[in-house]
């Protein structure tokens, strides 16, 4: 029997990658499509590379009939959800895609995104998103809260390492090299192409990116102490994808002998023989993540090189691979189409 979703916030980039994934799902079918801005108009008028499925057209939010709803991906913009959420009925599961659920500490919240929160009742009690990592919490959840997708890149570098004791805690330096998707659909300056092309971007320098609260959360549960994390941004005149380049202190060899340890079993997760280095196009429009391990001329110093498609295993590969634990489905359903290339 098919499981019914609305997708809110559809006329978006994550929204149209939900919608993309789920064309091919076994189970889950949209019966709902929300854009506020873009209400009244068919799917295929939004995004034309939609048009050969058979959609609803969008709607505003209040006008949702949750009778037949099981389950809503919150596609909407940062702020938006925790408005949003507390109105759908509890029968209702939700994925949130947006940053609203991820910090369970409401000081945190306000620190990284600058006012309180709206909704803490929902807050403390989301469960982040990382799947391979809180898959029995996310079956029985009502509310999940997804990753930033660069969090998530850093996170699946680092957590195993972290779990096994492998590497120095108080030195971690980050390089992330990410696309434009990431910044969203709405028309801002510095992504027309005349200011992207032929450049790249360092932005939220200094320790000011807000995916760092991320870190600081899901990192400090497996080390004494607020373990210390350096994270410089790089936007690059790429569509999607995004590339974490993990510098930490602790032998090469242990470094990818832990990652192999964790992610043996995992489907989307591939670790690659030492000393092999993976690129962005490998998982380009999948939900696969790659990880290489390479060796410095230092002695105790490794690179760690992580790859993700920042709308797919990033944002709605991500959605839903929980949505697929929380309706009781093959995690892996819908989600295992290869990568394009090239």
């Amino acid at each position: 029997m098919p499981h019914h979703v609305a997708i809110l916030g559809a006329s978006g980039y994550t929204g149209a990658e939900l919608v993309r994934l789920i064309s091919t799902h076994p189970s889950i079918r949209v019966a709902t499509l929300t854009g506020d801005r873009k209400a009244g108009q068919p799917m295929s008028t939004v995004f034309p590379h939609l048009g050969h499925m058979n959609l609803p057209d969008l709607i505003a939010i209040d006008q949702v009939d949750w009778s037949g709803i099981d389950l809503a991906f919150c596609a909407l913009p940062h702020a938006t959800s925790q408005a949003v959420v507390p109105s759908v009925p509890r029968h209702v599961k939700v994925v949130d895609l947006s940053a609203d659920f991820r910090l369970h500490d409401s000081d945190a919240y306000e620190t990284w995104y600058g006012k309180p929160h709206a909704a803490m009742e929902l807050q403390q009690d989301a469960v982040y998103g990382l799947t391979e990592f809180y898959r029995e919490d996310i079956r029985s959840a009502r509310l999940v809260a997804g990753t930033g997708c660069n969090a998530a890149a850093g996170l699946y570098g680092l957590r195993p390492l972290f779990m096994e004791k492998c590497i120095d805690f108080d030195d971690i330096v980050l390089d992330l090299k990410a696309s434009v998707s990431g910044a969203g659909r709405s028309l801002r300056e510095h992504l027309l192409m005349a200011e992207m092309e032929d450049s790249v971007l360092p932005y939220s320098v200094g320790g000011t990116h807000r995916h760092l609260g991320e870190f600081d959360q899901e990192l400090a549960k497996l080390a004494d102490g607020k373990p210390k994390v350096t994270l410089t941004p790089h936007l690059l005149p790429s569509t999607r994808g995004i590339v974490m380049t993990c510098y930490v202190k602790g032998v090469p060899e242990r470094i990818h002998a832990a990652l192999e340890k964790v992610y043996g079993g995992e489907v989307f997760i591939h670790v690659l023989p030492f000393g092999q280095v993976p690129q962005m196009k490998h998982v380009r429009a999948s939900n696969f993540c790659y990880i290489g391990v390479v060796g410095d001329r230092r002695e105790r110093v490794a690179t760690v090189i992580v790859v993700l498609d920042n709308l797919t295993k990033g944002s709605s590969g991500q959605a839903i691979q929980n949505a697929n634990l929380m309706l009781g489905e093959d995690e892996t359903a819908g989600l295992m189409a290869a990568p394009v290339y090239p």
